[in-house]
């Protein structure tokens, strides 16, 4: 009667009509059920009627979990392989995988994506860099002095005043002070095999030429003295050449370890990428040095320390010379200082060596 056909599946069941409803809010404020669409056979949806909470006409994505970003691996939720949390692979890190992050070499970092790792970028004191350029303006300013002193010895060498002040020994002394103001160069030149080993040669050797002289003037002094309290005759070993002799003996001495440190371990450059591996990756540098250990550092300018330190005993001892000897109690004044500024400066060096402030002034 209503003129619509009526069909049957195999089972003798009659085909589903079902009308599709969705909870909505009306113009009203009011919730109802609105009809949005029907199943004859087949889904007949009105996508325009459909409302969703954000808003729009849009379809939700319907997933578990949203693809991970690049950089993130996949954390699979226990029991859900379909289901996942995104982690950021972080610090050192890269994604090997959709589902790992390992840490990069130890020379390297992850590239900005951290989807693998690049060399750390490698550093070294520049020349115009401020911890270059005082330095190196004070050792000029040395320089021209020390050689200005030389040459007004060289042209006024056979006066009395040059003669009494024992020009031999101010020669040596005047080497000492220029090497210590040479030595500044190699220290701030890009480290290679000949850097390094400019560095071992003349570290400690300015050092030993001035205190090697400063020794030997106080020794004598001070055995002029001592023989006389006893005797008329003068001390062996206290003519000019004698006193040349004695000095370049003690020198021979850091030459000779020098020679042997040059055998033990070869100078060599290596990269030190623990000193400036900061948190962030971005911020990680290497640091070109020259292979010079602490323990090495100490051995090179130790020898210099026991003659500075022998010197000062010697200038205390001829501290009461007459004042004829004016040459004696300048010299002690100088050792004193000197040892006070060694022993403030050997553990503040290796103790900021130890800390993550250091500054980074590669040896």
């Amino acid at each position: 009667s209503a003129g619509t056909p009526v069909m049957f599946n195999e089972n003798g069941d009659a085909p589903g009509r079902y009308d599709i409803f969705q909870y909505q809010i009306n113009n009203r404020s009011t919730a109802e059920y609105k009809v949005i669409g029907h199943w004859t056979n087949q889904l007949h949806l009105t996508m325009e009627t459909l409302q969703w909470t954000t808003g729009d006409s849009s379809l939700p994505v319907s997933v578990c979990s949203l693809p991970c970003q690049t950089g993130e691996r996949k954390k699979v939720v226990k029991g859900m392989p379909c289901c996942w949390h995104c982690e950021r692979c972080e610090g050192y890190h890269f994604q090997a995988s959709e589902f790992t992050c390992e840490i990069c070499p130890y020379e390297k970092r992850p590239d900005q994506n951290r989807t693998s790792c690049q060399p750390i970028p490698i550093i070294k004191l520049e020349w115009s860099s401020p911890w270059a350029l005082f330095p190196v303006f004070i050792s000029i300013l040395g320089i021209i002095a020390t050689t200005f002193a030389i040459v007004t010895f060289v042209r006024y060498n056979d006066t009395p005043i040059v003669r009494a002040s024992g020009r031999e020994m101010s020669y040596v002394l005047l080497t000492g002070i220029f090497l210590c103001y040479i030595i500044t160069f190699p220290m701030i030149a890009a480290p290679d095999v000949v850097v390094c080993s400019f560095r071992r040669i003349f570290l400690g050797l300015g050092m030993c030429f001035s205190n090697a002289a400063l020794l030997t003037k106080t020794n004598r002094i001070h055995r002029i003295f001592e023989q006389g309290k006893t005797a008329v005759t003068a001390p062996r070993f206290i003519s000019p050449a004698s006193q040349l002799v004695i000095t370049f003996s003690l020198i021979s001495v850091q030459l000779l370890g020098v020679l042997v440190w040059f055998s033990a371990d070869p100078p060599h450059t290596f990269v030190d990428y623990g000193e400036q591996r900061t948190q962030d990756p971005s911020n990680a540098r290497g640091v070109l040095k020259c292979d010079i250990s602490d323990l090495s550092l100490i051995c090179s300018l130790g020898y210099s320390i026991l003659l500075m330190v022998t010197c000062t005993v010697y200038a205390i001892k001829t501290r009461g010379v007459p004042e004829t000897f004016n040459e004696a109690k300048p010299i002690g004044f100088t050792m004193y200082t000197t040892c006070i500024i060694w022993l403030a400066f050997i553990p503040i060096f290796f103790g900021t060596a130890q800390s993550a402030e250091r500054v980074s002034l590669p040896l």
